[in-house]
């Protein structure tokens, strides 16, 4: 079972990749809270950016194949984390 502390630098994650400010700022509040460090805050906030930006590119490169007319179109699974 992950502790209070954990969950929070979950979501801290998941507000990043989600786009969400109001998250973001409401979780690493509640994480300051909880006693969690800055720096894992930090730490917490750059892994999700990566995850994002592994998101991001397969979702580009889907959207050109699917206008450059080819015939059937699979959707990417995944963020590319490797």
């Amino acid at each position: 079972m992950l502790d209070d502390k954990i969950k929070e630098l979950v979501a801290v994650g998941a507000a990043i990749t989600a786009n969400c400010q109001p998250c973001l700022e409401y979780h690493s509040a509640k994480a300051r809270e909880l006693g969690v460090a800055d720096d894992d805050i930090f730490e917490a906030i750059k892994v999700a950016q990566q995850v994002r930006r592994g998101a991001t590119a397969k979702i580009d490169r889907f959207a050109a194949e699917h206008v450059s007319g080819q015939k059937e179109v699979v959707a990417p699974a995944g963020c590319e984390c490797r």
